[in-house]
């Protein structure tokens, strides 16, 4: 019989944020790199509402909300200024995810397999307290460490999933992320096995990846995970979610196929 296998997640943060959800009643937690996000936003309070429109991609309207959350955005972070990300984020990924009916030890075991990467938080754990922000990781941004957020990371997200790989036990990565996220890991030498799920959709004779889905899909991975307490890679394919089912033609060695 196969040995069960400690595993973490990994999920896409979403443009989209809510701080008006309800507080769990679990202790919140501190973001690892909060030392480094705020570095970042000292450099982000320097450009204006149509600076912002340039630099991040983005209307009018939406580099006007930016921009008053970067002048909001203030440490030190308390349960009364912050929300957990796992609730804040509210994009297609947290709509599969649902994190908001998890109960107390849903959200204990999500805290200890799930991290969802952020171009502002580096690496958030699910109950880690942030403030409301827009700083995606594929955004050219010049800063202290070079030309974009990927230098200014460098390897700082890849070797704190090692390391808290290391100290739990966790030794299988499960790749829930976006492209543009999983780079700020998967670009450097990662120790440990990953394994990436992939959704796709029928289309005539042939089965292709819909953006949409795929997003929601993950998100509705992470929370088959959560729900069953899966610690075994094994058990990630008997995800039925939504018509989806595990398709080994399609799969490899670190890749679950599922089609629906």
């Amino acid at each position: 019989m196969m040995k069960k296998q400690p595993m973490i997640a990994l999920l896409s943060p979403a443009k989209t944020i809510n701080m008006d959800v309800p507080l769990p009643e679990v202790p919140l937690t501190c973001p690892a790199f909060l030392r480094e996000a705020d570095r970042l936003m000292q450099e982000l309070r320097k450009f204006s509402p149509g600076e912002l429109e340039k630099v991040i991609d983005i209307s009018p309207e939406l580099s006007r909300l930016t921009f008053e959350r970067y002048t909001r955005w203030t440490l030190p972070f308390t349960p009364e200024n912050t929300r957990p990300a796992i609730l804040a984020f509210s994009g297609e990924v947290y709509r599969g995810l649902r994190a908001g009916t998890f109960d107390r030890e849903e959200l204990l075991f999500a805290q200890q397999h799930i991290r969802i990467l952020s171009g502002l938080y580096g690496l958030l754990r699910p109950l880690d307290m942030m403030q409301a922000y827009r700083l995606e990781m594929g955004i050219p941004l010049k800063n202290e460490r070079g030309k974009d957020l990927y230098a200014f990371w460098g390897k700082r997200l890849a070797e704190k999933l090692v390391e808290e790989m290391e100290s739990g036990a966790n030794r299988v990565l499960i790749n829930l992320a976006s492209q543009e996220y999983f780079k700020a890991v998967g670009n450097w030498d990662f120790p440990y096995r990953i394994i990436t799920p992939e959704f796709r959709e029928a289309r005539g004779d042939d089965y292709r990846v819909i953006t949409v889905y795929a997003k929601k899909a993950r998100g509705m991975m992470a929370r088959f995970l959560v729900r069953n307490r899966i610690t075994d890679p094994e058990e990630l394919k008997h995800f039925e979610e939504e018509g989806y089912r595990y398709y080994e033609p399609f799969s490899g060695n670190d890749t679950l196929v599922f089609v629906r």
